[in-house]
């Protein structure tokens, strides 16, 4: 109020009339005498008010001046009346001034890790060929989604192999929302990894960093980054909750060693996206669940990046995986255990195949349609098998032309067979 009233009488005392003069009355709060003027200021507690009393001096030879004078105090009015309006305004509700955003240290690192590592997650779409039951004509369905990441400059996209399974066509899109037909380097089925390929411009490519698994600790943060439920570039954590899990193969039920178990929510759609430490460097493809219901429960499952990485490296090479294999079919372990042995009954040994040429015999039926038993694996170069999944963990550990001592239980007996491994055939 002070500042408006400085204003006011500022604004008189410039006036040109010689006539013009201040003063305050003890009666009112505030008045303004000027020549033939008097302007006064009435405030109640409860209600603001203001009076503008004006004696002009109507005579008739001062119209212009009259008209000033009036000028004048239209002018003093407006002034007071906007002084009192701020004055009454509690300066607190008045301006209301919102404080920066202040994160703390881990916030921080968390963001910055899903910003930088953001450009190299992709979303894939899986399209399969249908044909229309009218028109007969074939349409493109999308039939599933997934996640991937940029391996390199070249185009290559990692992701899980049962995003692709299936598929007719495929389509990835980029973290810019610009979408590329993809066409398959290669794929391993037994590992579930899978490899594509994009015509993009090296420039939109930003490749993930590869860390290692080998040195990860239960309890460190990881963090998950993917497409769940097709909302693109979502990120979750967490903490790895176990390590060196082993879970089956979704196409061929090989199991895969070593593998990475944590807590952050994967759901459908997160399948082939990264698993991250909180240095931004991938240690794992997320892969799987553990659900009743298909959703996120807590238990989620990564391919180590460690495994991925050599793989990686011979589909982008070679276009596929060189595996060595023992070339025989066998029992489900549950038929086995009802037997009361323990080992991996061979079912079928083709003639063509490692087994088949070194003499497994496989089961097969007598002439009086009885079942004969093949024979029962019990330990390949000493080691014990007691089901498939340790047949083939160890058979993991060799190379294709290594030769194996395979241990079996012929009838009543035992024997040892040496098998020279072949590599797995072609798949298409």
């Amino acid at each position: 109020m002070a500042a408006a009233y400085s204003l006011i009488s500022t604004f008189f005392s410039n006036s040109p009339s010689p006539s013009t003069a201040f003063s305050r009355s003890p009666n009112t709060k505030s008045i303004f005498s000027l020549s033939r003027h008097r302007v006064c200021l009435h405030r109640s507690p409860n209600l603001t008010t203001f009076a503008l009393h004006n004696h002009y001096n109507h005579s008739p030879q001062a119209p212009l001046s009259s008209a000033l004078d009036s000028l004048l105090v239209l002018c003093t009015s407006v002034a007071l009346s906007f002084s009192l309006f701020v004055a009454d305004v509690d300066s607190a509700s008045a301006f209301v001034v919102t404080p920066p955003r202040k994160l703390q240290n881990d916030e921080l690192a968390t963001v910055r890790l899903f910003q930088e590592n953001t450009p190299s997650v992709v979303y894939i779409t899986n399209l399969a060929a249908r044909q229309d039951a009218f028109t007969l004509d074939v349409l493109e369905v999308p039939q599933g989604s997934g996640s991937g990441f940029v391996w390199d400059k070249d185009g290559h996209i990692v992701t899980n192999y049962h995003v692709i399974r299936g598929a007719s066509d495929l389509r990835v899109t980029l973290a810019d929302q610009t979408t590329y037909d993809a066409r398959v380097v290669g794929f391993d089925q037994d590992k579930d990894v899978a490899v594509l390929r994009v015509d993009a411009p090296k420039e939109k490519l930003r490749p993930i960093p590869v860390g290692v698994s080998a040195d990860l600790l239960v309890g460190q943060k990881v963090y998950a980054i993917g497409n769940p439920f097709g909302l693109d570039h979502t990120l979750t954590t967490g903490v790895i909750s176990g390590l060196r899990r082993e879970i089956s193969s979704a196409a061929t039920g090989r199991p895969i060693q070593d593998v990475i178990q944590t807590d952050a929510a994967i759901n459908p759609g997160n399948s082939g996206g990264p698993l991250l430490d909180s240095s931004g460097s991938l240690i794992g493809i997320n892969t799987a669940i553990y659900s009743p219901s298909g959703a996120s429960s807590g238990v989620g499952f990564s391919i180590p990046v460690d495994t991925v990485s050599g793989i990686v490296d011979q589909l982008v090479r070679f276009g596929k995986v060189t595996r060595p294999i023992l070339g025989i079919k066998f029992a489900p372990d549950q038929s086995v255990e009802q037997l009361g042995v323990s080992g991996v009954l061979v079912l079928d040994a083709p003639a063509n195949g490692p087994a088949g040429k070194a003499g497994l015999l496989p089961t097969k039926r007598d002439a009086y349609g009885r079942l004969i038993l093949g024979d029962i694996i019990t330990s390949v170069n000493g080691k014990k098998v007691s089901n498939g999944s340790d047949l083939y963990r160890i058979l993991d550990q060799c190379k294709v032309g290594d030769t194996v001592t395979v241990e079996v239980l012929r009838g009543d007996h035992i024997e040892k067979i040496p098998v020279l491994l072949e590599a797995k055939p072609d798949e298409s």
